[in-house]
């Protein structure tokens, strides 16, 4: 796998200073927590899910959730259970094409359940998705995770625990909320991929959703938890984890309140108007700011429910040229000693010490997405994505 692997090698060459690499499901968890992008969610009702995933993976999805919970009835669970381990089985030996698979469960119990149903197809399966996760729900859903792995002789299962419970959002247990979480996850940190955040949930507790015309770093009180899980749970001193952005919940145009917030000034080329103008039909130029908000947050990566929704977030996690040129200077051995100097783009202060965490963490994002060419921008990135 590797993202942008969907266009031809040619188009490649012409939008990469460097290309993004190639990983696997065996990859170090570093590297694939970081290579996650965009995950898109699909009910295990599909009777077509795994041509589903078949036709999202040549589109450029490199990871997806195959969801038993929320996104389908209490009634339905039974018949999402039979229908994943057919899909499972329908998705044939070939897994060289195929995303990074989880199955979203609700209880610990269908863990142990699943992994023996799916037999010799759960190579297909690169692990687990949590809901509503809490020190002592936690415990058990890892606990089984860890065991399904040892007793079926799995390399690696892993489980991507969703953060989205009442008590992270109240001010009164939101500390401890945390801190049980923490101690949770760090027991189990071999096999926790990501954290993923549950605004949808959080917004529910309070009786809000926020409009197209928002992010959700414009509705306070969901702002201040994802300040507070990064604070906890996401540092930049080898104790943290990596933390994926929230759903964008829209998909079609609806009546708006406020002017498109999608600037032009990218847009002015010839022949790529018309991408802004889709693109704001759409609602996605919300969408946009949100991911830009997601990074200047701590966050990486994206929880998606529509395919249109998986390009963008791609294109945006493209490292820039100048971001890179920076990253590099920062990082250079021979100043490891500290100190400051002008970028090479000669616009900003580039400051060696409180500067290399972030040099580090674009590196990362720079070796699994790529980096652009000093001309490129997200809107060609969109453009040759949007067109395969």
């Amino acid at each position: 796998m590797r993202h942008f692997g969907h266009i031809s090698p040619t188009v490649r060459k012409d939008l990469f200073h460097q290309e993004p690499v190639e990983f696997t499901a065996a990859s170090p968890s570093r590297l694939l927590a970081a290579a996650l992008g965009a995950t898109l969610y699909s009910p295990a009702t599909r009777p077509h899910l795994a041509a589903d995933i078949r036709k999202q993976a040549a589109r450029g999805v490199l990871s997806m959730v195959l969801c038993l919970e929320d996104s389908i009835s209490d009634a339905e669970v039974g018949s999402g259970e039979t229908n994943l381990i057919r899909q499972f089985e329908a998705l044939g030996e070939q897994d060289d094409e195929l995303p990074l698979l989880f199955i979203r469960v609700r209880t610990p119990e269908q863990i142990p359940d699943l992994v023996r149903r799916l037999g010799g197809t759960v190579r297909h399966l690169a692990g687990f998705v949590l809901p509503k996760f809490t020190e002592s729900r936690g415990t058990a859903f890892l606990d089984a995770v860890a065991e399904a792995e040892s007793r079926h002789g799995l390399s690696r299962l892993y489980a991507m625990p969703v953060l989205e419970t009442p008590d992270l959002l109240h001010l009164e247990t939101r500390v401890e909320a945390l801190a049980g979480i923490s101690r949770t996850v760090n027991r189990h940190r071999e096999h926790v991929l990501a954290l993923r955040l549950g605004v949808t949930d959080f917004c529910s507790a309070y009786g809000l959703r926020r409009t197209p015309d928002m992010t959700a770093y414009d509705v306070q009180i969901v702002a201040g938890v994802i300040a507070d899980v990064v604070n906890v749970l996401s540092r930049a001193d080898g104790t943290g984890f990596t933390v994926t952005g929230p759903v964008w919940e829209y998909f079609r145009s609806q009546q708006r309140l406020f002017k498109p917030q999608l600037r032009r000034s990218p847009f002015l080329e010839e022949g790529v108007e018309e991408l802004r103008t889709a693109l704001i039909e759409h609602d996605l130029d919300g969408l946009l700011r949100e991911i830009e908000l997601d990074r200047a947050n701590g966050l990486m990566g994206k929880t998606c429910i529509h395919p249109a929704h998986v390009t963008p977030v791609h294109a945006l996690s493209v490292v820039s040229h100048e971001e890179f040129s920076d990253a590099q200077d920062i990082l250079r051995p021979e100043r490891g000693g500290g100190g400051v100097m002008r970028s090479a783009y000669t616009n900003k202060m580039n400051e060696v010490k409180p500067h290399r965490a972030w040099a580090e963490r674009t590196m990362l994002r720079a070796e699994v997405f790529g980096v652009a060419r000093e001309e490129v921008g997200f809107v060609d990135l969109l453009t040759a994505g949007l067109q395969v």
